[in-house]
């Protein structure tokens, strides 16, 4: 007897420490990817720049910088990336092909003839713009220092730039360090040396450059912002209450640095805008939720093996087109879905590797192996996908007013194992606009199918009084 006491108080205490390592693992991991920039949607996305040493002589370098997007539905929009690093010594820029140099700095260590194109210990570059001349140019450049993402358009992610690099006392090249981005949330790491990259004119012959290091930059929300950008407001066809936007989503009015204008004021741009390659200022119409982004989920109709939803996003920024925008939604009805009608779509697929044993059960259940073992049956996990707009028709999120806003309908297929409109469930899990989260309503809050008890109840009750009236009647 006391032998199986005592093993049972060891069993229970290595649960309780299994349980302990188990949630201290699970805590860790839960809070600190947030702070690092792990995005859960998009694990291994990140802005890569990539430095190449072509040619070094006498203290003479000739650089090749590369700047490549490699996330799915992030983008670096308007005014663009800003590029800084520090040099480890007195290194001077001579002179650029597909970008420039902000500042020149101070050069009067170097004397004679031409200066050189800047000469700060810390740089910041800029891209070049669309139109500039073909001799200042080079392969991928001049965006503007845009860079799309690789959903919307892969021809578009990189940028390019080249540039002679050398000291005023002929040292041999040192790669730089502390590099920066310029856009606001993304850090960057320090560079690391990778295999040299690979050249060729004609496919026969191939160089390769003398050095080649790679500084990785990750992007988090909380270090962009401190409050969010954008909510979700929610309605239904079932049901007439419109769900607003969560009170004071994004600020309030009233708060420090919140700014907003009542409806028919129209603010001064000269005074708003003063820094042109900086970002324009937030300033957005007064509301209940101060968001300068604010999106619709509409569930509009439902037919017999379809229900139809309609998406509005709304631009409440006053002073700030938004290009090349992008939604990013989860639903668990997404996987099925039929017809999008004004937006552009694809499914992002985060969940690759449950979606390939999904693919293999269904093989199994197909094959009839699953009838006897349902546990192998695991549905498919495809349900996050990205919207943006049409090309030339609805790319740009104009300014606040009766041309902000872009819409769109959607059709979906409904899956009979899963497919209900009780309990919220035709609304979104999560919304993303340009990478960041949005504020949704509480789950208590969504519209709810109508009670049709209530109802039925009553005439129940109705009946019974007729009948027994006319009971009393005959008698």
């Amino acid at each position: 007897m006391k032998i199986n006491l005592f093993s049972s108080v060891v069993q229970r205490s290595s649960d309780v420490v299994l349980f302990l390592i188990f949630f201290f693992f699970f805590f860790l991991f839960s809070s600190i990817s947030p702070s690092f920039g792990y995005d859960p949607l998009d694990p291994y996305g990140n802005v890569t720049i990539k430095w190449d040493l072509l040619q070094s002589d006498s203290g003479s370098n000739y650089v090749k910088v590369s700047i490549f997007n490699f996330q799915k539905y992030r983008h670096i929009e308007q005014p663009g990336w800003k590029l800084g690093w520090d040099w480890f010594g007195e290194e001077a820029i001579w002179n650029m092909q597909g970008a420039e140099a902000t500042e020149q700095g101070n050069c009067s260590r170097f004397k004679g003839g031409q200066l050189p194109h800047c000469c700060e210990r810390t740089p910041s570059i800029i891209d070049l713009l669309p139109g500039t001349p073909y001799n200042m140019q080079t392969s991928n450049c001049c965006k503007g220092g845009v860079l799309s993402s690789m959903a919307q358009d892969p021809s578009k992610y990189g940028s390019i730039f080249q540039m002679s690099v050398s000291a005023s006392d002929k040292v041999d090249f040192k790669m730089p360090e502390n590099f920066t981005l310029g856009v606001q949330g993304y850090t960057c790491g320090q560079p690391v040396p990778v295999a040299p990259s690979k050249y060729s004119s004609d496919g026969r012959r191939w160089t390769q450059a003398l050095g080649t290091w790679n500084v990785t930059c990750m992007y988090s929300q909380f270090l962009a912002s401190t409050t969010p950008k954008c909510c979700v407001s929610l309605s239904a066809f079932y049901n007439s209450t419109i769900v607003p936007c969560p009170t004071c989503s994004c600020s309030c009015q009233g708060l420090p640095g919140a700014k907003c204008l009542n409806s028919g004021q129209t603010p001064s741009l000269l005074q708003e805008i003063k820094d042109k390659n900086g970002q324009p200022p937030s300033l957005v119409r007064c509301s209940g939720h101060m968001c300068p982004i604010w999106i619709h989920w509409h569930v509009k109709q439902s037919y017999t093996q379809y229900w139809r939803v309609k998406i509005t996003v709304h631009n409440q920024n006053i002073v700030k087109n938004y290009s090349e925008w992008n939604l990013v939604v989860l639903h668990p009805n997404l996987k099925t879905i039929h017809q999008v009608f004004s937006f552009n779509y694809q499914p992002l697929n985060p969940y690759r590797s449950i979606s390939k044993l999904s693919t293999i059960c269904l093989w199994i259940k197909k094959h009839k192996l699953a009838h006897s073992n349902p546990k192998y049956y695991v549905p498919a996990a495809d349900d996050t996908g990205m919207f943006w707009g049409i090309k030339f028709y609805n790319d740009v999120l104009l300014q606040e007013g009766d041309s902000g806003n872009v819409q769109s309908e959607i059709l979906l297929h409904k899956d009979s194992k899963i497919f209900t409109f009780r309990e919220g469930w035709g609304f979104p899990r999560r919304i993303l606009f340009n990478g960041d989260e949005c504020v949704m309503p509480p789950p208590d809050q969504y519209p709810r199918l109508p009670n049709i008890g209530q109802p039925d109840a009553k005439f129940s009750i109705i009946a019974l009084f007729f009948c027994f009236l006319m009971v009393i009647l005959c008698v």
